[in-house]
């Protein structure tokens, strides 16, 4: 079902429509609500129709054992073992971080399921029409070099990979351009092509990707763990040689959990992109369950046996399962296993950095741009920018997406107080695509000066603690503390009385190609 055909200057008339069901609310009928305007709306934009919504819990489940098996994080939480916490205590950590998740990916999740919108559109109840392209953008930016990064740390075991099966092919790998080899493009070029295939589909092929490689990853990795616990002999070390404890220990233990949460500050924000298409809220919490308590302390079971197993064998720490597929003995072993961490990190990419920047750049551009054009000038944007030097450079690294990053939080404060806390989840899903003046979400020429207002200080306060030397002892906490400053602030200074324009009726059915 295609949405209204506009000039670029025609306002989109709202055509009468069947209200959405699956939701606790009554939708309102939308045939007197203010025109539709094109600077706000296009397919791919308009709320999913509960009719073509085809997510489960299994879906949301397969997006956690994808994301949360990424070797990023395996690196991460390896590090926790290689800073002296040991095997229960890194355990607890992730233990703590999954709980806090679990609550906020819910919160976040149910706003996508009863509204049917994608993030960029969410931001603007809190933002305002045209404030919102701030959220929208900062979190497109981030995912965009992290779409890079991530493509060109997969082109790496893609390179074992070719090297392994004809090893001539290690010639390509001496020389350079624009600081990758020719082998490096070769690989980075056709991963990037793979990404940019799977999203010419749409949301949908996405969903199929990541059912299939959920599952792939999630035995893979399982392997990998009993393999190096039979190469250790049948035991591990629940420790480093230099173990934490007393105080020491449980400030590392929180500042675990809280970096854990900071990861998932972008998810926290667009887990609605996904979410819009789920048939009911409770597959979300079945699915968040299942993909991030239950799942996480899966993945910090194998954390503990790799490189426990590996400290061991040799007494060092790895880094990610990528150090232990370099040293399996059989070829074709090494093949399937490398096999294996391309799709995960496919996988990864597509959810975590590629359908946010898609979306973002389709709510810049809405006469242009729909989901499928975005993705593919995110994709370009994100060779342009040679993120293999973004990663080879510390200094950028932590500084440029270290401090996007530390945003995340203020934003995500901003958003849940403003839907939660203020509005009691009550949405006026129209008046999100028109321009208005009288409109619930025009606020001050389309932009929420008060969500301005809590945003900036927020945002200052989690950028010095994430960034300067002095604040190195609250830096982990940084996400939290931006949150919640923004949260308290905004709730502060708004109205606590919702405009009558907010109506219970949340997910209204606009047309739709979902």
């Amino acid at each position: 079902m295609s949405g209204p055909v506009t000039s670029a200057d025609t306002p989109v008339e709202p055509p009468r429509s069947t209200p959405a069901v699956g939701t606790t609310d009554i939708a309102a009928d939308i045939a007197g609500a203010p025109p539709l305007s094109p600077r706000l709306y296009n397919d791919d934009l308009a709320p999913t129709e509960v009719h073509g919504r085809r997510w489960g819990s299994y879906n949301i489940f397969t997006l956690w054992a994808n994301d949360v098996h990424s070797l990023g994080n395996y690196t991460f939480a390896t590090g926790l073992f290689a800073l002296g916490l040991g095997a229960w205590q890194v355990l607890l950590a992730l233990a703590i971080g999954a709980a806090l998740l679990f609550g906020i990916l819910n919160l976040s999740g149910y706003m996508g399921q009863k509204t049917g919108i994608p993030f960029p559109v969410m931001s603007r109840i809190s933002f305002g029409v045209r404030g919102a392209q701030i959220p929208a953008l900062i979190r497109g930016a981030v995912a965009i070099a992290w779409f890079g990064i991530q493509t060109y740390l997969a082109s790496h075991v893609l390179n074992v990979l070719l090297i392994t099966l004809h090893h001539p092919l290690a010639g390509l790998s001496e020389n350079s351009f624009l600081g990758l080899s020719t082998l490096g493009w070769i690989s980075f070029g056709f991963l990037w092509c793979v990404q940019i295939g799977i999203l010419m589909y749409g949301i949908e092929m996405v969903r199929k990707y990541e059912a299939f490689a959920g599952p792939v990853i999630l035995f893979t990795l399982s392997a990998l763990a009993v393999w190096m616990f039979w190469k250790a002999g049948g035991s591990i070390a629940l420790s480093n040689n230099h173990p934490l404890s007393g105080g020491k220990m449980w400030r590392e233990i929180f500042a675990g959990a809280s970096l854990w949460v900071a990861i998932y500050g972008t998810f926290a924000l667009n887990f609605c992109d996904f979410t819009r298409s789920c048939t009911h809220k409770k597959s979300i919490t079945i699915g968040n369950f299942c993909g991030i308590p239950v799942n996480i302390m899966l993945f910090g079971t194998i954390t503990v046996v790799l490189a426990g197993a590996q400290f061991r064998i040799n007494g060092k720490v790895i880094n990610s399962p990528a150090d232990v597929v370099q040293a399996i003995p059989n070829t074709w072993f090494v093949v399937l296993a490398c096999l294996a961490l391309i799709i995960l990190t496919v996988a990864v990419n597509l959810m975590a950095n590629f359908v946010a920047p898609a979306y973002a750049l389709a709510n810049l551009f809405p006469k242009h741009l729909d989901f499928r054009r975005a993705g593919i000038v995110s994709g370009v944007i994100g060779i342009v920018i040679l993120p293999w030097n973004l990663y080879n450079n510390p200094t950028v690294v932590n500084y440029f997406l270290g401090g996007l990053g530390a945003f995340l939080g203020p934003l995500f404060g901003v958003i849940i107080a403003d839907y939660w806390l203020i509005r009691k989840g009550r949405v006026n899903v129209p008046e999100l695509y028109t321009m208005e003046p009288s409109a619930a979400y025009h606020y001050t020429r389309g932009v929420n000066l008060r969500a301005i207002a809590a945003f900036v200080p927020a945002a200052v306060a989690a950028v010095v603690c994430a960034l300067v030397p002095l604040f190195s002892a609250v830096a982990p906490f940084a996400w939290f503390i931006g949150a919640g400053i923004a949260a308290a602030v905004y709730v502060a200074v708004s109205e606590r009385n919702v405009s009558h324009q907010d109506v219970p009726g949340a997910a209204i059915a606009v047309p739709s190609v979902h």
